[in-house]
């Protein structure tokens, strides 16, 4: 997937399938490496904005190919992370990223308050507005919600191997997390990381705290190596993989959660 044309009508975020009937809600808050015509490009080479530095590759592939097996929702961010990452809280040091991995991002040092406020009202307020309308739409309704966020992480950071295919992140509510890990584990050739390669205390559970923590909701967040979604085939596959599980699983972890 390249860039968005400038040219294109921004849309800060994309909401698809939103009356979908399943009770997985699906976020991808890096899903575009998307610029307003008015940020150029940061100051990077037209090849940074092809890098997870900009985005997670295939992520959003994989949501929306969910998202239509699931008959769930998704909500997309529709900018680059690097313009702001809608991944972190607003008091988050790496909101505005001044360096990413190793590059430097020149457009977004020393950042005015305006231009702060500027990008926060642009992009990263509709973003959580979005779930948050949905969110508490199917509450308000009595339905059945589960958050899941689609992320990708690359094959090496920083100079360091990351051996896991998939990496299942979570806090002490294990609900999702535990029948992944359970399910995914069947199968001896996935390399799967309980909480790896990040994990909540990293600043990246942010999105789900916010939306679905705060509500109580089973939530979790997967993180799958961009290797493994490089192509559209290895995107359907992996968007398989996790539909069945979630499938097959959401009528034990809704009881669990109605237990609680």
């Amino acid at each position: 997937m390249k860039p968005q044309s400038a040219m294109q009508a921004f849309e800060p975020v994309l909401v698809r399938n939103r009356n979908g009937n399943s009770p997985i809600v699906l976020v991808c808050d890096h899903a575009s490496n998307f610029l307003p015509s008015e940020y150029g490009t940061l100051g990077l080479a037209s090849e940074d904005l092809e890098k997870h530095i900009a985005w997670d590759p295939g992520a959003a592939e994989v949501a929306r190919h969910m998202s239509d097996l699931l008959d769930a929702a998704l909500i997309e961010s529709g900018i680059s992370r690097l313009v702001i990452d809608c991944n972190r809280p607003l008091d988050a040091p790496d909101l505005f990223w001044t360096v990413s991995e190793n590059t430097v991002v020149p457009a977004n040092q020393n950042l005015s308050a305006q231009e702060r406020d500027r990008r926060i009202a642009q992009a990263y307020q509709p973003f959580h507005a979005a779930v948050d309308e949905i969110v508490e739409q199917r509450l308000a309704s009595g339905l059945e919600t589960m958050l899941v966020a689609i992320h990708t992480f690359t094959p090496v950071y920083k100079g360091v191997d990351r051996p896991w295919h998939i990496g299942i992140l979570h806090d002490d509510d294990q609900r999702l997390a535990a029948h992944l890990i359970d399910r995914l584990g069947q199968d001896k050739g996935i390399v799967i990381g309980d909480n790896e390669p990040y994990s909540p205390e990293d600043r990246v559970y942010f999105t789900l705290e916010r939306h679905g923590r705060a509500h109580g909701l089973a939530c979790v967040m997967i993180e799958i190596r961009n290797d493994q979604v490089a192509d559209a085939a290895s995107q359907k596959k992996w968007a398989h993989r996790l539909a069945e599980i979630l499938e097959t699983g959401k009528n034990s972890i809704g009881d669990a959660h109605c237990q609680l």
